[in-house]
């Protein structure tokens, strides 16, 4: 079994990425960094990831969805609205055959950057 690449910069993943999910991880990345404008881009578990001192927000692409981690957890509405995209650990999963709530994204990036500057 061959070994998974190792990525330096989050555009080193982008381009192992699907060219039909590559636009949608663009616009993740996007809409993170016009939530959260302060924070960094960086790999981490080979993943990118944001960081404001350390990593708050981490995005990948999968066969079949998008999995954004860790979870949110502090906001009772945003939870609720995040119910459907939950996976077995809490994580988000954005199944790549519905549309794309990038709004909702948005908000977790926020949420997530004020869960972990706590």
């Amino acid at each position: 079994m061959g070994q998974r690449p190792k990525f330096a910069t989050v555009d080193d993943y982008l381009a192992t990425v699907s060219p039909d999910v590559r636009p949608i991880m663009e616009a993740i990345r996007d809409i993170v960094r016009r939530s959260v404008p302060a924070a960094q881009e960086t790999i981490s578990y080979q993943m990118p990831a944001f960081k404001l001192g350390h990593v708050f927000f981490y995005f990948a692409a999968f066969k079949r969805h998008v999995g954004i981690y860790p979870p949110v957890k502090g906001d009772e509405n945003l939870e609720r609205e995040l119910r459907p995209y939950r996976g077995e650990k809490g994580n988000l999963k954005f199944p790549l055959n519905q549309p794309i709530p990038f709004d909702l994204i948005g908000r977790v990036a926020q949420a997530l950057a004020e869960q972990h500057s706590k």
